[in-house]
């Protein structure tokens, strides 16, 4: 019986598979060049995701390369943690990305990169075949991948056509890194990756990266509901089912064929505002794949970003099933005993 059991369990489809770099984040709570006590995590908008939808209860899988060094396997340990199922590649002649983090001011936090020919940028189309061979009902990337180098903007595009091809849903996130590439660099790439999504993701400011500037408007985005609704409706004539537009505390909202969505963000105590993006992508990810309407996706996805804002750390902080009831149900400043 246990091993017709595990037999069975080994057939269920992955709920999400993700792809991308993990790096170690070593983080400051001041200057970095005041010198100080550096504490050290993972970092990654992918595995970010992948912590958020698996503590919410979903099968999840995140693929990628590490080198052969203490960093990544600090990275294995952490995921695997999370009941992450992990499918790396170690790459023994390259080393596991690092980036410093510098909490500068109290509203200003500074990222340095040393990522550059790093292992994670690697990532090539068999790491994708044995990633997707899981059959993920969802893959999620992000436009930090593509940006990594040629080879992993490969990837990325062949993950993306590929999964949409075999029918999987495919969501994207434009993740803008401005330290990574130019904008004119993303448009290049993104805008016609984007063609793959089932779900394209951005903020108000990125959207000019997946889709045409309105007529007048030089790259509109933050600021212009017009250009917002104009830029979406393209996306959506060229086969994209949902437009998702994160607006960080003025809230999200959603547009398909069916109509627009909007939602408030929770109101918190910001303390971190570091990977909150990525906080409310796998709320709204995990309310997908229970079946969730849109309006319900978007309550979950701002409810996953409070936990992100309120707590340190760019994952560390977000919710299990349980807990999303506690914003909304508990008084602030106060104690659960």
């Amino acid at each position: 019986m246990t091993a017709a059991v595990d037999r069975a369990s080994a057939r269920q489809a992955v709920d999400l598979l993700t792809l991308g770099e993990s790096m170690v984040s070593l983080r400051s709570a001041g200057p970095l060049s005041a010198g100080g006590a550096l504490t050290m995590h993972v970092a990654g908008a992918e595995s970010n995701v992948a912590v958020g939808v698996a503590r919410l209860g979903h099968r999840v899988s995140w693929a990628g390369v590490l080198g052969a060094d203490p960093h990544g396997q600090f990275i294995l340990r952490q995921l695997r943690s999370e009941g992450i199922e992990v499918q790396h590649r170690e790459d023994t002649t390259r080393s596991t990305g690092v980036m410093f983090l510098e909490q500068r001011t109290a509203d200003v936090t500074r990222a340095f990169y040393y990522r550059a020919g790093s292992a994670g940028s690697t990532l090539g189309w068999e790491d994708v075949d044995r990633a997707l061979a899981a059959g993920p009902r969802v893959l999620h990337l992000t436009g930090i991948t593509a940006a990594l180098g040629p080879e992993a903007r490969k990837a990325v595009e062949y993950a993306a056509e590929r999964a949409a091809g075999e029918g999987m849903l495919v969501s994207l996130d434009v993740n803008y890194r401005s330290k990574l590439w130019s904008r004119d660099e993303a448009r290049a790439v993104l805008t016609p990756l984007a063609r793959h999504a089932s779900i394209l993701i951005a903020s108000d400011d990125e959207l000019g990266l997946v889709a045409s500037a309105p007529d007048g408007a030089r790259d509109p985005g933050a600021g212009s509901d017009g250009a917002e609704a104009a830029m979406a409706a393209e996306l959506l004539d060229r086969g994209v089912s949902e437009v998702v537009v994160k607006r960080g505390a003025a809230g999200a909202g959603v547009h398909t064929a069916g109509g627009r969505w909007e939602t408030p963000a929770v109101p918190v105590t910001s303390i971190d505002t570091v990977g909150a993006g990525d906080a409310f992508t796998a709320g709204y990810l995990s309310a997908l794949l229970d079946g969730a309407d849109v309006a319900g996706r978007l309550q979950r996805g701002a409810l996953a970003g409070a936990f992100a804002v309120s707590t340190a750390g760019d994952w560390e902080g977000l919710p299990r099933r349980d807990e999303l009831a506690l914003f909304g149900t508990t008084q602030g400043g106060t104690t659960q005993r």
